[in-house]
């Protein structure tokens, strides 16, 4: 069994930083054959992809919103993703998931294989 577990979410002021975790478990998972995304969803809107990783970490995609405020990191040895944010704004205010995808990265939420349960990221003005 496949277990993703975010971590770090929060309540931030406007303009403040904070750093997510992604930590993936699975006895018979190998987290360097995944490629590893980042997506959103605020209340009464759809979820919204955020940023993807390639397997070894040499590609990265960012939706243009968070563009020069978010980067995503990978460290395979820990099997952990990352989501750094910074200058974080109130529209960022989402629960914030991360989910895995055999196949490579996507901007599509449901081509990904394993999904965690959400940390919640509160952004005040």
């Amino acid at each position: 069994q496949v277990q993703l577990v975010e971590s770090g979410g929060g309540l931030v002021q406007a303009g403040g930083s904070l750093r997510l975790s992604c930590v993936v478990s699975g006895r018979t998972f190998t987290f360097s054959n995944y490629a590893m995304g980042w997506f959103r969803q605020a209340p009464g809107k759809e979820r919204e992809f955020v940023a993807a990783i390639s397997f070894g970490g040499g590609v990265t995609s960012t939706v243009d919103s968070v563009k020069g405020r978010f980067t995503i990191s990978r460290d395979n040895a820990k099997n952990t993703a990352y989501l750094q944010m910074n200058s974080l704004k109130p529209e960022d205010t989402a629960v914030y998931y991360c989910a895995a995808r055999r196949k490579g990265p996507s901007r599509t939420w449901d081509e990904y294989d394993y999904w965690g349960q959400g940390t919640q990221v509160t952004v005040s003005s």
